[in-house]
């Protein structure tokens, strides 16, 4: 059974920094690609960030390019979301998602993703 764990979420003002981790079990990390995805109270989810499977490929929202970076430690099977300069409009729900059968198109919705966490909540106050 594969299990996806997230952690790392909290309360953070306006510009500051969090990293979130998605620890991973019970498959096989090396042949997923690995996504974030974040959806706030009343919102549809949305992609946030792709990783592919050797981690040499990576795909961002426009709204996260050049503030969040994603990242995965293979020997670890654990995800990573660097985010920073953090804006209120960030908050939101965050949950790592796992895409067995990756082609390099449909990275950005969410439908094509196999696994997914409970998520870890973001809030980013003013």
């Amino acid at each position: 059974q594969v299990q996806l764990v997230e952690s790392g979420g909290g309360l953070v003002q306006a510009g500051g920094s969090l990293r979130l981790s998605c620890a991973t079990s019970g498959g096989t990390f090396t042949t997923y690609a690995m996504g974030w995805f974040s959806q706030a109270p009343g919102k549809e989810r949305e992609f946030v960030a792709m990783i592919n499977m050797r981690g040499d490929t990576e795909k961002y929202a426009d709204s996260m390019k050049g503030r969040f970076t994603i990242a995965r430690d293979n020997a670890k099977n654990t995800l990573y979301l660097h985010m920073n300069d953090l804006k209120p409009e960030d908050t939101a729900i965050y949950f790592c998602a796992a895409d067995k059968f990756y082609d390099g198109y449909y990275y950005s919705d969410s439908r094509a993703y196999d696994y997914w966490g409970q998520g870890t909540q973001v809030t980013v106050s003013s």
